[in-house]
């Protein structure tokens, strides 16, 4: 009813100050790979032109933000990314920001989050993600450890409070280094880890979230907010904010559903239009 919609938008923008829709869909800009990385093709301006479409793109159709990633970088650093992808990806950041009125995050691959913060300082972006906050997690990148402690000190060094964490909990793309419930994972992540909110994915880039694990997560978050983080599409979209706060969508926005096409706009609005 009524009520219940305006409780839901108050709630959602509190959680997220830097959304305007009552529940937060989050478009990927997935970054060609940059200079330095093996298959960078030797045209930054290839790479700016093409994140700064697929940014307008997200913008034009409606999306509540945009976040930026490092994604054709393979294979990851497992923490700290060289000083070329730090000012490459900041100058790609910068040219964003510039051109949308549409908040902006960053995320780093793999786990370089205190890049990802210096990043958002210096072009004002609204919020990072970082897939391994706290704990530790087997990873094709190997054992990666949590950075919590090293990554909220330098935001507070920064002054950049108000540049939130977006932080996954069981995060794809690797597996736990011992069993453990998944809502002590989550607990500790928010009280421990300090996390302004937590994501909650499938196994891996564009593979389904179970929808149990949404609800573990959920039940297990409290008033923190959950983000859905792959497998999003049109038709699962209204199921999933019913269970959620938001979503983060990247495959099904480009064209044909392929991670490597550009960000359709007709996809877009689609989405948009059922949030």
């Amino acid at each position: 009813n009524g009520e219940d919609r305006m409780a839901s938008e108050e709630s959602a923008s509190a959680r997220f100050p830097w959304a305007t829709e009552r529940q937060s869909v989050i478009g990927m800009v997935h970054l060609q790979p940059l200079p330095g990385s093996p298959r960078y093709a030797g045209s930054f301006d290839s790479v700016v032109s093409a994140a700064v479409r697929d940014a307008e793109t997200l913008a034009e159709g409606g999306i509540s933000a945009v976040m930026i990633e490092n994604f054709g970088d393979v294979p990851f650093f497992p923490g700290r990314v060289p000083s070329e992808t730090v000012t490459h990806m900041t100058h790609v950041a910068g040219e964003i920001t510039r051109r949308i009125d549409v908040p902006v995050g960053i995320n780093v691959l793999r786990n370089d989050g205190v890049t990802a913060m210096s990043i958002a300082a210096a072009v004002g972006a609204a919020f990072v993600r970082v897939n391994v906050l706290s704990g530790a997690r087997v990873t094709d990148q190997g054992v990666i450890e949590g950075i919590a402690h090293e990554l909220l000190r330098q935001r507070s060094r920064l002054g950049c409070e108000t540049v939130q964490i977006l932080a996954d909990v069981d995060v794809k793309h690797s597996a736990p280094l011992a069993a453990r419930p998944l809502a002590d994972e989550v607990q500790d992540t928010i009280a421990r880890g300090c996390a302004d909110a937590v994501i909650v994915s499938g196994s891996g880039t564009g593979a389904e979230t179970p929808i149990e694990s949404v609800r573990q997560v959920r039940a297990a978050a409290g008033s923190t907010p959950v983000l859905i983080g792959s497998g999003v599409t049109a038709e699962t979209l209204p199921g999933l904010l019913a269970e959620a706060d938001g979503v983060i969508v990247g495959t099904w926005l480009k064209r044909d559903g392929r991670v490597d096409a550009p960000v359709d706009l007709a996809r877009v609005r689609d989405v948009m239009g059922k949030g």
